[in-house]
């Protein structure tokens, strides 16, 4: 069994990375008397970019059909993550939505997949589950009144066409810097991100190998 984790933050031991790697071991916990693979892969060791809409995996017969046919560090990568069992996406929250680098990532991994038949059916390898992990500075109040939920619904929404509809969790008011008084960061307190970084991310650590556990069980 492989269990990949597709680490969309830039940071290798911050707030995302430390999540994905608690639901991998959620997930390799959880499997009885089977050997378990994990890997969390950080996008941004590699250099690629999104779709180049060249349109080769639609081409009727044509030797990339149903798979990109750009060739980058991230072809590799596409390849091994095809045969997956289960995938785990982290991304912390850019301009209300996950970052460039996953959304590329996520333009190349899916879109071969989609055909374009009436239903927009998936041609996908596998049907694996699938789980996604928001990290954001911003509180739950402002997630929802500001609407970032309806942009992770969307991006969820093609997980699921392509794959299967995947569990998600929020972790909310993530502590950012070592130390807030080297920024210009006026709009938060450095005093209760530190409450919350105590109090609450044990929790979300804990969700997190959670949703691990639950998306093999």
């Amino acid at each position: 069994m492989k269990i990949y984790a597709i680490n969309g933050s830039p940071r290798k031991n911050n707030n995302t990375a430390t999540l994905l790697k608690k639901a991998l071991q959620g997930a390799k916990q959880s499997v009885k008397n089977k050997e378990v693979q994990t890997e969390i892969i950080n996008l941004y060791d590699y250099n690629y970019t999104g779709c180049k809409s060249c349109f080769a995996c639609k081409r009727i017969g044509g030797k990339s059909y149903g798979k990109c046919a750009v060739k980058d560090d991230i072809s590799e990568v596409l390849e091994k993550i095809s045969d997956a069992d289960a995938l785990i996406f982290g991304s912390p929250v850019y301009l209300s939505s996950i970052t460039g680098q996953l959304k590329s990532f996520l333009e190349r991994l899916t879109f071969p997949y989609l055909v374009y038949d009436n239903s927009y059916s998936s041609i996908a390898p596998k049907k694996m589950p699938t789980a996604f992990i928001y990290t954001m500075n911003v509180k739950e109040d402002v997630m929802k009144k500001i609407g970032y939920e309806f942009n992770f619904r969307m991006i969820d929404g093609f997980i699921e066409k392509v794959f299967t509809k995947p569990l998600v969790m929020y972790s909310n008011d993530t502590y950012q810097f070592d130390d807030y008084s080297k920024y210009k960061v006026e709009c938060f307190s450095e005093e209760d991100k530190a409450k919350t970084r105590k109090n609450q991310f044990p929790l979300d650590c804990e969700k997190a190998f959670k949703l691990g556990e639950i998306l093999i069980k």
